[in-house]
């Protein structure tokens, strides 16, 4: 399936309301002190962005619903779960640095290189769900795999989330590290999830002539393991979490399998 005029148009508003959300999470952000709030916000650019496609589908049928169903699930769950962690808590370490490595004048700009940028990159990976809500074929096999597959990742990201959150919670587990659970199996449950949403996603787009939005899930996995995910929280972490080393040395980096052996933690 290629774009026509009234799906460009679609993308178009979708990118025009992100900017907007943008706007007003920048804005807010400059009250708070603090950009963290933009990881509440990511979820829920998708959301916007697949109401929008929705909304501005001529008869949405089973794959549109399926898609807006799963999306607002995804989002929703996410943006509710980092609210909760961050709420009260200080700017988030990452955004620190990043604030620290763009003084002076960083509240300015913030907004193109936090806020802006992630609008962007949300709207250029929601082409799958433009395409998927679009489409008015019957669901089929590939899309009963794509769900499959989101909810595999639905599944680790939410439960590897409730174990972190349960682990931290917990005073004695202060300088630990969590290899138990999901967490024995991959170091990111939670980015391997991201992982194969998005990937679902795109599978259940694929049966409506959405091939070529492969470029989505491309660019998600590429920002989870290179960039914004796996490099970016490993980068340092050693340094903040000494017994992580022993950690790296018997669990999986991203893609969950056996633990290579066990050491007290």
């Amino acid at each position: 399936m290629e774009l026509n005029a009234f799906d460009i148009h679609s993308w178009l508003t979708a990118l025009y309301a992100l900017t907007l959300f943008a706007l007003a999470g920048w804005l807010y952000s400059i009250y708070r002190k603090d950009v963290s709030i933009v990881d509440s916000m990511w979820s829920l650019m998708f959301l916007i962005a697949t109401a929008i496609y929705a909304l501005s589908a001529d008869l949405p049928g089973s794959r549109s619903l399926l898609v807006t169903v799963l999306v607002a699930v995804w989002a929703l769950r996410l943006a509710i779960y980092i609210t909760w962690r961050n709420w009260g808590e200080a700017e988030d370490y990452r955004y620190q640095k990043i604030r620290e490595n763009n003084s002076p004048n960083f509240e300015f700009k913030s907004l193109y290189i936090v806020f802006g940028l992630q609008a962007v990159l949300a709207w250029f990976i929601s082409m799958p769900l433009l395409i998927a809500v679009s489409g008015d074929m019957p669901l089929g096999y590939l899309d009963a795999a794509g769900t499959i597959i989101w909810l595999t990742g639905f599944i680790f990201e939410t439960v590897g989330d409730l174990q972190l959150a349960k682990f931290k919670s917990d005073p004695r587990n202060k300088g630990r590290v969590l290899d138990s659970g999901l967490w024995r199996f991959t170091r990111h449950p939670n980015y391997f999830g991201e992982f194969c949403i998005w990937w679902g996603f795109y599978l259940i787009a694929v049966p409506v002539g959405g091939w070529w939005s492969i470029v989505s899930p491309l660019l998600m996995s590429f920002l989870l393991l290179r960039v914004s995910g796996v490099a970016m929280l490993e980068k340092d972490i050693g340094n903040r979490r000494p017994k992580y080393a022993e950690y790296i040395e018997r669990t999986n980096t991203f893609f969950p399998g056996p633990a290579k052996g066990r050491a007290s933690s």
